[in-house]
């Protein structure tokens, strides 16, 4: 009865958070109005000068620590190391602290070109995965303080339809100004793909670069894509790439930059529908028991069995292909099986290098897997 009385006078807990972003979606909007007499270019330099003065103002510190880091590293000493980690440790807060500070300074102008920007592409045309889409949305206030709340390293939940997708293109952006890349994560291929497509006019507005990091890439092709300014990926990419990162025995062999700000799509099912992935390759082993060489014939005969039905599916699309109209949809669903069968197969990743066929299994894939079936 309490909580009742107490919900009625002051509201619920999200109810007040929204009303302490009130004064702050107030400023951006007032932003906002003033940008509409602006010319493209005159919003665009304004970008590049907060860029500058944002990484200006970091750059100090941020060559200080490099300079520390490779002096702990050549340090021989060991009481030299110790004083040398702790002062590493001290200056990675304050560069951390200091980030989030000149961030949020420029959070309401930076929000605000980009609704603005959202404005000036209405009516444009482009393709998302091969099909012809028109702009259509500017940010309301609701999206701009789900926006605040994922800038803060918070949790929001939107209702279908509220626009979630949008919503993240307000703090990717934001913290891309950094010039240190940004991840959004995601649950699949499709999803990441079709993302990283339909929000990439926001940032090629502006010159900043969007990636997509999904499986069968080569290494080169994922340092490439890490080396963009925003990162669509899988949560299993992201998080297999940080292990193999971590295993590699040169550093031309890395394919991530240095870790600093993410965006995690449906995290209660990556963090927690999904999360035994993660425990089963970082959890400690009981017992050990080596059954390799009792297991090693089973493997190889089900490996064996598994590539005579891939190579017999490769066949048959290759029968199907030489159609003077082929079947789509056999095609498509053999292309998926293959896929998921053996990814790294040769045959496969010829197939692959057709721009056509390669959207008909992407398309498939996302089709089965948006309706679960």
């Amino acid at each position: 009865m309490l909580n009742k009385i107490t919900q009625m006078i002051f509201g619920d807990r999200d109810e007040r958070e929204a009303k302490k972003m009130q004064p702050r979606i107030s400023e951006i909007n007032t932003v906002y109005e003033s940008l509409e007499s602006l010319s493209d270019i005159e919003i665009r330099n304004r970008i590049q000068e907060i860029k500058k003065e944002i990484q200006d103002n970091l750059t100090p510190l941020e060559d200080e620590l490099e300079d520390l880091s490779e002096k702990y590293q050549t340090e021989a000493d060991e009481n030299k190391k110790i004083y040398l980690g702790n002062k590493i440790d001290s200056l990675s807060k304050n560069l951390k602290e200091q980030t989030q500070s000149t961030l949020d300074e420029n959070l309401a102008e930076v929000f605000a070109i980009v609704k603005d920007t959202c404005r000036r592409l209405v009516g444009y045309e482009y393709d998302i995965r091969g099909e012809s889409e028109t702009w259509f949305m500017i940010p309301f206030d609701v999206q701009l303080i789900g926006a605040m709340v994922l800038h803060e390293g918070k949790i929001t939940e939107m209702a279908t339809g509220e626009g979630k997708t949008l919503v993240a293109t307000l703090p990717l952006f934001l913290n891309a100004l950094l010039g240190r890349g940004v991840h959004l994560i995601t649950v699949n291929d499709y999803l990441a793909q079709r993302d990283a497509e339909w929000m990439t006019p926001i940032f090629e507005f502006h010159g900043l670069t969007v990636g997509c990091n999904i499986g069968g890439m080569s290494s080169e092709e994922k340092k490439e894509s890490y080396q963009c300014d925003i990162t669509y990926g899988t949560n299993s990419e992201f998080g297999f790439d940080y292990l193999r990162d971590n295993m590699a025995v040169s550093e031309k062999r890395l394919v991530q930059r240095k870790l600093q700000y993410s965006i995690v799509d449906e995290v209660d099912s990556v963090l927690i529908d999904e999360a035994r992935t993660p425990l089963i390759i970082s959890g400690p082993v009981q017992e050990s028991k080596n059954f390799f060489k009792e297991l090693r014939p089973v493997i190889l005969q089900l490996f064996n069995a598994q590539s005579v039905i891939v190579n017999r599916y490769i066949s048959d699309i290759r029968i199907e292909l030489k159609q003077e109209e082929y079947d789509g949809d056999i095609v498509g669903k053999l292309l998926l099986l293959v896929k998921r069968a053996a990814p790294k197969n040769v045959s496969f990743i010829k197939l692959m290098k057709e721009g056509e066929l390669k959207k008909l299994v992407t398309d498939f894939e996302g089709y089965y897997l948006r309706d679960k079936k």
